[in-house]
């Protein structure tokens, strides 16, 4: 009889021991992004890092994180997702733009995912609606084409001597389209001349630059878009050299030399991804988590780049202006 009991017990604790080291082991989020690492960790992993731990989740302690990037090469997304899905991840972290998102909708019904994007999650058909999601997707949300003509406009403003302006556009990019014909919209509004340039490698970009020059185009937008970001250094010293003054999306750019900057800080958005993500993993379901709209923009002047191009920002611009870098 004990010799009986003795394998019994020995059975149970065998049959038990997965289940207790299951229990024991942390919840894993999957990171998905379509940038490159050097893109999105200086800033915006410690934002989404702090925004889990104000949801009381330590990145090693008690929660694990598995990154996937995509450098800006979208058509290697749905491998990324899968992989994640296989791990398997408890949440995935759809980060970088709407490829993204769109990849682990088509990878997992189940798993939930957090996005973070720039377009209109509805018309795209990841969710529902902004307020009732449905599924297993929810996330933030900043319109990032209704941010566009701004940037139109404010170049305008700083530089309205220039009678033709370039933009670039990676066209490869998902909402490089919406955001184009916000551009052109933004354009004929104020009566401005563009040149549209298109750029999806770095070769294609130091074309771009060579076409500025020959058409003499005065001013430069650059649209958002994650490639362009990852090359932000290349195209902060294209315009550097050429003296062309360019306007950007986001406060990298400026950071690095750039002249302006208008758009959402993305910052403050990764931020509240981490906060959903912290939700999540405590039980809540994305169906029923509104999407979030990061409703925080940021205007960064460079007067340092501005004096060297021989430009003076207006009072009007320089009292808009969030930051100011000296």
């Amino acid at each position: 009889m004990r010799r009986r009991d003795l394998v019994q017990g020995i059975a149970y604790s065998a049959a038990a021991w997965p289940l207790a080291a299951r229990a024991q082991q942390q919840p894993v989020i999957g990171f998905l992004s379509t940038n490159t690492s050097d893109a999105v960790l200086p800033r915006f992993v410690p934002a989404f890092i702090r925004g889990l731990s104000e949801g009381g989740f330590i990145d090693g302690q008690n929660v694990a994180i598995e990154y996937r990037w995509a450098s800006g090469q979208y058509d290697r997304l749905p491998a990324l997702a899968g992989e994640l899905v296989r791990r398997p991840a408890d949440v995935i972290v759809a980060v970088g733009g709407t490829a993204s998102a769109l990849a682990a909708k088509a990878a997992t019904t189940t798993i939930p995912v957090i996005f973070n994007l720039g377009s209109d999650p509805v018309k795209l058909g990841l969710v529902a609606s902004l307020n009732r999601p449905g599924g297993n997707i929810t996330g933030v949300n900043y319109f990032e084409a209704d941010l566009v003509p701004k940037l139109l406009e404010i170049l305008h403003e700083a530089i309205p001597s220039a009678a033709l302006i370039a933009l670039i556009s990676n066209p490869n990019f998902p909402d490089s389209e919406p955001e184009l014909q916000a551009a052109q919209a933004a354009a004929r509004t104020i009566g401005q001349q563009l040149v549209i340039l298109n750029a999806s490698t770095d070769g294609e970009i130091n074309s771009a630059f060579k076409s500025i020059a020959e058409r003499r185009a005065r001013a430069l937008v650059v649209l958002p878009d994650p490639f362009l970001t990852s090359r932000r250094q290349q195209l902060v010293a294209l315009a550097a050299y050429q003296a062309i003054p360019a306007i950007y999306a986001w406060p990298e750019f400026p950071a690095l030399g750039g002249l302006m900057s208008y758009g959402t800080s993305l910052v403050d958005a990764y931020r509240q991804v981490g906060i959903y993500t912290a939700k999540v993993l405590k039980g809540a379901k994305p169906a029923e988590l509104p999407v979030q709209e990061a409703v925080k923009v940021q205007l960064v002047l460079n007067l340092k780049t501005a004096k060297s191009l021989g430009i003076t920002f207006p009072l009007s611009l320089l009292g808009r202006a969030d930051e100011v870098i000296e």
